[in-house]
């Protein structure tokens, strides 16, 4: 059986960023202490815990705002406009939530700012010099693709940006028996008996991966080769597991059925092993829905004073959507449109959508529409990760036209997702079929570990307006 293929595994280059960053971070919280000592004394020990404290909570706030993604494309505003954001949710998390738990670890309001000022200019400046020498290059593998057709061309058309190649680089493409002409082009294609001396090419030009990925493989791969290859320490990687371990995706336009039964994950193990199960997802719906309650009330007004009283439509409103094993739910939702929104039957929500109210437009942004589905997590049709449940009027549709798209449905549906982090807002067939590339991949691999780093990063879909 194959080993399962993560996205997101941390290289050398990955682990010397973490470490550098925590390290800057430590530095910052002691230098803080130490200049705030010239004013009041500081106890060594207390410095220490709180550099510690300070250190934790903004790594962990780093990763709620997608500063620890792998795929992140911002510019040095746009890092820098993530650092601040970082600092501001660790100084929240920090004064009212630690402190107001244990006060007597705080050491001053002064002392905090000192940090997160310094902390400011430390990872920023770090951040620029990680990136402009691209220290990524310590750890990256030389990979060569046995495959110059249709079924390679798909890693040169979703792999275009440096982002998406950080962790390798492509040697060429090698030309396989079989492979239709005219998807790579020439300068990129490799020629050689690749029957006779695959090994050997391998060795002279330091290839650190093989991935298979020609259009015919039956009788047309050197399986003696292949072998030699991987008991000396070359790793061979089938295409689907290719791009798994690059986009965190599995391409459904490749899948095979034999690659499903055969390959690890998509089994579904018990209770904490895999996913937050009903009784741990209720309890966290409520004590959410104890903390926002007060915000749910205002908009609730406000969508009433804005057109509920005029047109005297619910605040709230009902909707039927798919959930596990293709059972329908009404979805609870605040209403973000017009009374009037779907007169021409259903269809999906666009950006810049003209059926959306004022307040709707606000609330769809921010994802406060979405709220009242904690009742539906309560009630067990939903978890906070998941897919996202669709229409069944939509899912009549994309069943007939994408396969495996009722392979989403053997989870529950989720407030969150894997898909809603890495894909943004989409409103077609294609959309549809980009997210469940990602879906899918979180069916294979939910964790309890990768459900709880999805909830904390969904604090980037909020402040971001990401995918939906």
């Amino acid at each position: 059986m194959n080993k399962a293929v993560r996205f997101g595994k941390n290289t050398l280059a990955d682990k010397l960023f973490l470490l550098g960053e925590m390290l800057l971070l430590l530095v910052s919280s002691l230098l803080a202490s130490y200049i705030y000592s010239f004013f009041q004394p500081v106890d060594q020990e207390l410095a220490a815990i709180n550099a510690v404290l300070f250190t934790g909570s903004v790594m962990l706030c780093a990763l709620s705002v997608g500063l620890y993604d792998q795929k992140l494309r911002e510019d040095t505003g746009g890092v820098f406009k993530r650092v601040v954001i970082t600092l501001i949710l660790a100084g929240i998390l920090l004064e009212l939530v630690i402190f107001s738990i244990v006060p007597s670890l705080h050491l001053g309001l002064a002392y905090s700012l000192t940090a997160s000022f310094l902390s400011m200019l430390t990872l920023t400046s770090f951040r620029m010099l990680f990136q402009y020498h691209d220290i990524t290059k310590i750890s990256r593998r030389k990979v060569m693709i046995l495959g110059s057709g249709e079924r390679a061309s798909i890693i040169e058309r979703r792999m275009r940006r440096n982002v998406d190649k950080r962790n390798f680089e492509v040697h060429g493409f090698v030309f396989i028996d079989g492979d239709q002409p005219g998807h790579i082009p020439e300068a990129r294609t490799i020629h050689f008996d690749y029957k006779n001396n695959l090994y050997e090419y391998a060795c002279e030009h330091e290839i650190e991966q093989l991935v298979i990925a020609c259009d015919e493989r039956r009788n047309m791969l050197p399986v003696e080769h292949l072998f030699k290859c991987k008991t000396r320490g070359i790793d061979v990687i089938e295409i689907l597991d290719f791009i798994e371990q690059e986009t965190g995706q599995i391409a459904v336009n490749l899948i095979y059925p034999s690659w499903v039964i055969y390959s690890n994950g998509f089994e579904m193990n018990h209770r904490f092993k895999t996913s937050l199960d009903h009784r741990l997802n209720a309890l966290l719906a409520i004590c959410v829905l104890l903390v926002v309650w007060p915000l749910m009330l205002i908009t609730a007004l406000a969508i009433y004073l804005d057109d509920g009283r005029r047109t005297g439509t619910p605040v709230l409103y009902k909707q039927i959507r798919i959930g596990i094993d293709g059972k329908p739910f009404h979805i609870l939702k605040f209403r973000s449109m017009r009374a009037d929104a779907e007169k021409n039957g259903a269809k999906w929500a666009t950006v810049n959508d003209d059926r959306v109210t004022k307040i709707g437009g606000f609330i769809r942004k921010y994802r406060i529409d979405e709220l009242p589905q904690l009742f539906n997590i309560i009630v067990g049709d939903m978890g906070f990760v998941g897919p996202r449940p669709e229409r069944p009027e939509f899912v009549e549709k994309l069943v007939k036209e994408i396969p495996y798209y009722n392979q989403r449905h053997n989870v529950k549906p989720g407030l969150t997702g894997w898909a809603q982090l890495k894909y943004p807002y989409g409103s077609t067939t294609e959309d549809a079929q980009e997210k469940l590339k990602f879906d899918l991949y979180y069916i294979k691999h939910r964790t309890l570990l990768l459900d709880l780093v999805i909830l904390i990063r969904t604090v980037e879909i909020v402040l971001f307006g990401k995918g939906r």
